[in-house]
């Protein structure tokens, strides 16, 4: 099948991704070396090149505007695919489709949305988001890119940072709060599409980061000095900062696409290298630690397998994500924090050979990292899916924390396997650090659900319940720490630091 022919939906999909899943074999093991590509910033342009040929992006796109889309299932293939054998290309695409093609074909204006998915299916080209300031990371509400509008034309001035693909995207989606009114800048936030190649809407990038992991994508800090036409304004449904929960909720809904290929990939990699190693004239295999291990990094594939079912069915297009951030960010917390156990795992049993950029194991450590970070930070996730909880509870008028999962849609089935660990009644007043432990356990409760209803639907169901004993022990675990007062709190830092020779 021919690249020029993957552009149309007529293509069984199937065929399609199995010419994508061909095309990266042959660009990345044949052509390339992966781990090599790995160890370098950016992409040569005909890696890339060809990897687009196939229009993996086309998945994401409306059918009615020449797209494959929007089918959840499908793109969560893709990425699947792509995360399989790069983590940082399954983020390009990641990118691509949440933070980018999907709020334009949501909320664009007709007269923006043809020329931008043509520049997509006919050019190939690509599409971000920025939101991130660098004074306001994880407040994105007081960001101070400003805009106002004059003969048609919006006038975007500021500054964003962390934006991944600077310098790359041929279309940005920006933010930015209206400028006059007494407080100076609106409270609401607004949207904008553009067309970095386009007279006045050049995007300036002044400076590239070095950043930790991830080499293949770039980040940076840009400038924004642009004037876009007001119908490229995407046009909320009632306000902006409710378009924007929508938005970053399914984005975080989807990170389980991400972790899929990636998990299995680290699953296939330990598995492959424990059977082969030899330690004291025995398989690694036979071991209890390392079969402990490979259990862990099994229940997560298990878990992402489960977070992948409930994002076709509850993370549509059409569906307004804005009221559940519970949910949302108990499912990018959970398996983000499941990817780095997974890739700690696997540089463990790869020894010192792993401890390089060039092998996997090293780079899937460095690259999962950020997940944790970007689109919100887990700890003040974790606080928010326990603030969320309470607020629910107190309107149910419910303390004890069984009495309230048990009726509660997303922990109902899980919450009877728990009873005699969450059978106690909860401090609404608790501290930011006891929010955020509870948190870790909502979310791993919630991934328990999804967990047994993937097994009501015959999934393997020995894979069930590991991974459901694997999560209870956590829990396990979580509640306890969450339970123990006795904790270090912290010393005042300006006393100095006192040396151990002074009690020698």
């Amino acid at each position: 099948m021919s690249p020029a022919d993957m552009s149309h939906a007529t293509v069984p999909f199937d065929a399609f991704l199995n010419t994508f899943k061909t095309r990266m074999r042959n660009v990345f093991h044949e052509r390339e070396d992966m781990n090599r590509l790995s160890t370098g910033r950016g992409l040569p342009p005909y890696v890339l090149r060809e990897v687009m040929a196939c229009n993996p992006l086309s998945v994401f796109i409306p059918a009615e505007y020449g797209g494959r889309g929007p089918k959840p299932q499908e793109g969560i293939a893709v990425i699947e695919a792509a995360s399989y054998e790069s983590l940082a290309l399954a983020l390009i695409f990641g990118i691509n489709w949440a933070l980018f093609l999907q709020p334009v074909a949501k909320y664009g204006q007709e007269e923006a949305k043809q020329s931008v998915f043509d520049g997509f299916l006919d050019e190939r080209k690509m599409g971000g988001l920025m939101i991130t300031e660098p004074d306001y990371g994880s407040d994105a509400l007081h960001m101070q890119t400003s805009w106002s509008e004059q003969d048609g034309l919006c006038h975007l001035r500021g500054t964003k940072h962390w934006a991944g693909l600077t310098g790359w995207a041929d279309y940005w989606l920006l933010t930015a709060r209206k400028r006059g009114g007494p407080r100076g800048l609106a409270r609401d936030i607004d949207f904008f599409i553009c067309d970095a190649n386009a007279p006045g809407q050049h995007v300036v990038v002044e400076e590239r980061y070095n950043n930790l992991g991830l080499y293949m994508i770039p980040y940076g800090r840009n400038r924004i000095d642009v004037k876009i036409p007001s119908g490229y304004r995407l046009v909320p449904h009632s306000t902006g900062i409710k378009m924007m929960l929508d938005l970053l909720h399914r984005s975080r809904m989807q990170f389980p696409s991400m972790a899929m290929g990636f998990l299995t990939r680290l699953l296939d990699e330990a598995t492959a290298h424990c059977r082969d190693r030899l330690v004291g004239g025995k398989s690694l295999l036979d071991y209890d630690q390392v079969q402990a291990r490979l259990a862990r990094i099994q229940s997560a594939f298990t878990v992402c397998s489960a977070m992948c079912v409930n994002t076709t069915e509850r993370a549509g297009i059409a569906k307004d994500l804005a009221p559940h951030g519970l949910e949302a960010n108990a499912v990018k917390t959970c398996i983000t924090d499941l990817m780095q156990d997974a890739a700690q795992s696997l540089l463990q049993l790869c020894g010192a050979m792993g401890y390089r950029l060039d092998h996997i194991a090293g780079r899937a450590v460095v690259d999962s990292r950020p997940f944790q970070i970007f689109e919100g930070s887990n700890d003040i996730l974790y606080a928010q899916i326990s603030e969320a909880l309470l607020k629910q509870m107190k309107v149910a008028k419910q303390v004890n924390l069984y009495s309230f999962l048990k009726d509660y849609e997303l922990t109902s089935r899980a919450s009877d396997r728990l009873k005699p660990l969450i059978q106690f009644e909860i401090d609404a007043a608790m501290a930011q650090r006891k929010l955020v432990e509870l948190g870790q356990v909502i979310s791993r409760i919630i991934a328990m659900e999804l967990v047994i209803k993937l097994g009501e639907r015959s999934f393997d169901p020995q894979l069930i319940e590991a991974s459901l004993a694997t999560l209870q022990q956590e829990v396990t675990g979580l509640l306890s720490s969450c339970a123990c007062d006795h904790r270090a709190g912290l010393i005042d830092p300006d006393k100095g630091h006192p040396s151990w020779r002074n009690f020698c």
